[in-house]
């Protein structure tokens, strides 16, 4: 095995998409990009790939390019080409289930209606990876899921959504240097919660 650590953001390619809310997992992804000067260069096993150093841990930033519900091809070829051990993989994605403004990571877990992860978790064949679930509230009125997914932040929820990508790399970063449960302790909830948060150094 290899040290290698693979943050994976969930989303769709395409400019179309970009900006809509099943793309933060791309956007998460892209904010550790610019943080720390690494460019998506490169398209291998199907997905744009950065790697680089980040807090003394060789990452590869990745954003699949299969669409939603095939990312588990990509992940599953990157995991395996680079011989990436379980514990170092952590997928982002967007959650309907959970309120805009609040981030949930996990050990574990099941793909909780999300295609991307449901993909993720069928090709690698089990539940026991890290996961950082960005809620995205679930949709007004009779609007449906996939319309509202593929819809953009407006208003006050686009500079809600920003704040929370910001938050998001920041829990992504505390995950590769000191681990999941540390970043759980410290990002797990609502940004309006009360909880210190600690700037990664």
């Amino acid at each position: 095995m290899t040290d290698w650590y693979l943050i994976v953001g969930l989303g769709n390619p395409g400019k179309d998409y970009a900006e809509t809310r099943h793309n933060v997992g791309f956007r998460v992804a892209d904010e550790l990009a610019r943080r720390f000067a690494l460019t998506f260069g490169k398209l291998e096993r199907k997905a744009f790939t950065a790697t680089g150093v980040i807090h003394g841990k060789k990452v590869i930033l990745t954003k699949p390019q299969t669409y939603m519900n095939l990312s588990g091809e990509a992940v599953r070829s990157l995991v395996d080409f680079y011989k990436v051990e379980l514990p170092n993989l952590l997928v982002i994605s967007d959650d309907l289930d959970i309120p805009l403004g609040t981030l949930r990571l996990r050990k574990l877990g099941g793909a909780g209606g999300q295609n991307g992860m449901r993909s993720v978790i069928q090709h690698l064949g089990t539940q026991e990876f890290s996961r950082l679930r960005f809620g995205i509230g679930r949709p007004p009125g009779k609007m449906q899921p996939k319309d509202y997914v593929l819809s953009q932040f407006k208003g006050d929820d686009a500079i809600l959504a920003a704040q929370m990508i910001d938050r998001a790399a920041n829990a992504a970063e505390v995950w590769l240097r000191s681990g999941i449960d540390a970043a759980m302790n410290q990002y797990n909830g609502s940004i309006d919660e009360p909880k210190p948060e600690k700037t990664p150094e």
